[in-house]
């Protein structure tokens, strides 16, 4: 049996999913799979790692922006009020994710208060959204004193269930914000035909899935609005940032007002005084020219991320217990925040998800758990007990809300969910064998486990 020699790489960063394994050279001979005999000893109990080297690390700084950066900051044109590249860039996006137009802000999360704002959400009403996201989804709704109701989800597709859109809809009920989690597209068309149905805004939180595609078209321009994140661990990264995309440009007239103080812009009657309500949401200008730059390797790096998907996926599906994420009706391209798979225990003797994932970091695969059960959040029990959602919401809709609070595609779907990082998917191919071989050697050791 011949050995395979792992290169030296140079040390980068660890992603911020997981374990990096030694940065030194190490040989070891392959295992191969015969049943279910087991042929190496797990790195947990003391054997070899599967990959004993570093993975890709993010985010990646391009030196060739730095000029421009330093000539914004000597002139002292450091906010958009006084400078013009958070305008070209948000030129730029829009042509990139073949919108009209596009309000750059301060991070994702505001892009969805604005959105949220702009399309009318206010207090006591009621916003439909998938319950398996980050946290900043539905926190952007309780910040309009509005109630989040959340839309079971399918656990094959990660995604929202737009099936189940319309059990959920009241007399409240004024939008609904699908999400597009870890750059997974939804099924827009039963998203879109059910929010027309019940006269309902559609605001895309794509905050995970710069330039993925629905049918061939990017998301974020599918529905009323779309927002999206650039936040550090983002594919396309300033620290911290966001945008909101449209295609009805008065629409992007009012967001681009409430995010700038209310200032009126575009086609918007101008006035004197603070006619428009709105808060400061500004994007600055270093952020713009950093995502100019970060723009230059997003197509490029998609590719790569995409192909050891699909490749993963081929290998993966191959492993008892191993189910790969399937994509939405009308999902035409992935792009991976996260490549998700399900873990499914009693194909592993009923191991726990928890001592699965350390065997698997201990091989040196960088895997965690994704989101969990947040429809049961202390987040909303807070919101719930307090004074001003006591006023807006009766006590027989919080205690129905309680009661159709019952997901079991999603309880389903955080039970089993595996994530790996986006970096770590542009990594070679030989990379990707080691996930699936580091993936295997646990189940044909997982008798040593349980």
């Amino acid at each position: 049996m011949k050995t395979r020699k792992i290169s030296r790489r140079s040390m980068i960063a660890a992603t911020s999913a997981g374990v990096v394994g030694s940065f030194l050279n190490f040989s070891f001979m392959p295992f191969e799979i015969t049943g279910r005999t087991q042929v190496k000893k797990l790195a947990i109990t003391g054997g070899p790692k599967v990959h004993p080297g570093s993975w890709p690390g993010w985010p990646v700084w391009d030196q060739s922006a730095e000029p421009g950066l330093i000539e914004m900051f000597r002139s002292g044109r450091w906010w958009r009020g006084s400078g013009e590249h958070v305008e070209e860039f948000e030129r730029e996006y829009a042509r990139l994710m073949g919108a009209k137009a596009c309000v750059a802000t301060a991070s994702g999360t505001t892009a969805l208060q604005t959105s949220l704002a702009v399309l009318g959400v206010d207090a006591g009403d009621e916003v439909l959204v998938s319950p398996y996201t980050f946290i900043a989804t539905y926190n952007a709704i309780l910040s309009h004193k509005a109630l989040p109701v959340f839309v079971d989800s399918d656990p094959e597709t990660f995604l929202i269930d737009p099936g189940k859109i319309s059990e959920r809809v009241t007399d409240r009920t004024v939008a609904i914000v699908p999400v597009h989690i870890y750059g997974l597209p939804v099924d827009m068309d039963g998203v879109n035909n059910a929010a027309g149905k019940h006269s309902l805004k559609v605001i895309e939180d794509a905050c995970q899935a710069w330039l993925a595609e629905y049918k061939g078209k990017r998301v974020g321009s599918l529905g009323d609005l779309g927002c999206f994140s650039f936040q550090n661990s983002k594919h396309l990264a300033s620290g911290e940032g966001g945008a909101i995309l449209g295609n009805d440009e008065e629409l992007v007239d009012r967001c681009h007002a409430y995010h700038n103080c209310g200032r009126p812009f575009g086609r918007m009657k101008p006035v004197e005084g603070n006619q428009y309500n709105g808060m400061n949401y500004r994007m600055q200008q270093s952020q713009a020219l950093i995502l100019l730059s970060q723009m230059k390797r997003i197509e490029k790096d998609n590719d790569v991320r995409l192909g050891n998907a699909l490749y993963l996926d081929s290998r993966l599906k191959e492993i008892p217990g191993i189910v790969p994420y399937r994509l939405a009706s009308g999902a035409t391209r992935a792009v991976y925040h996260m490549y998700p798979f399900r873990y499914i225990k009693e194909e592993f003797n009923d191991l726990p998800k928890e001592k699965f994932l350390r065997a698997l970091n201990a091989e040196g695969i960088p895997a965690g758990s994704g989101y969990g059960r947040q429809n049961h959040d202390g987040l909303m029990e807070e919101a719930f007990s307090s004074r001003g959602f006591r006023r807006l919401f009766p006590e027989s809709r919080i205690k129905q809300w309680h009661e159709q609070n019952i997901l079991p595609g999603n309880d389903k779907l955080s039970e089993q969910a595996v994530t790996i990082y986006q970096s770590v998917l542009l990594g070679s191919r030989a990379d990707m064998d080691d996930i699936a071989n580091a993936v295997r050697k646990v189940y044909e050791n997982r008798d040593s486990l349980v």
